[in-house]
C-alpha cells in the first residue's frame, strides 16, 4: 500500500554532490519515522539518517556535516543532500519509512564515487 521510489543516484568525482529524491505514496505525517539507509557491496545495510516524527534528526557519525536531510510534506518528499562525497560513500541509498511495526523500503538508488 505504501511506495518508495528513490532518484537521484549516479556517478560522481571524490569531493562533488549530490542529491537524492524520495517520492512516497501516502504522507509522510502518517509514518512514525522516515530515514535514509544504504548498503556498499559485502556490507550490512546501515543508517545513514533517521527522523522521527518527534523530530529531531539523528546523522550517522560518518556523514556528519556532509549530509543533510529534508522534508517536504505537502509533496509527500524526502530529500538527501550528499556533500564532499568520497569513495567510501559508494553505495545502494534507500529511503525508508516505518510505521508501527512495518517498514517500507524503496527499491534503491546507486551511488558511486569515482576518479
Amino acid at each position: 500500500q505504501v511506495q518508495l521510489v528513490e532518484s537521484g543516484g549516479g556517478l560522481v568525482q571524490p569531493g562533488g554532490s549530490l542529491r537524492l529524491s524520495c517520492a512516497m505514496s501516502v504522507t509522510f505525517f502518517a509514518m512514525d519515522s522516515v530515514a535514509w539507509y544504504r548498503q556498499a557491496p559485502g556490507k550490512e545495510r546501515e543508517m545513514v539518517v533517521v527522523s522521527p516524527n518527534g523530530k529531531s534528526t539523528e546523522y550517522a557519525d560518518s556523514v556528519k556535516g556532509r549530509f543533510s536531510f529534508s522534508t517536504d510534506g505537502a509533496k509527500s518528499m524526502l530529500y538527501l543532500q550528499m556533500n564532499d562525497l568520497n569513495a567510501e560513500d559508494t553505495a545502494v541509498y534507500y529511503c525508508n519509512a516505518n510505521r508501527g511495526l512495518v517498514d517500507y523500503w524503496g527499491q534503491g538508488t546507486q551511488v558511486t564515487v569515482s576518479s
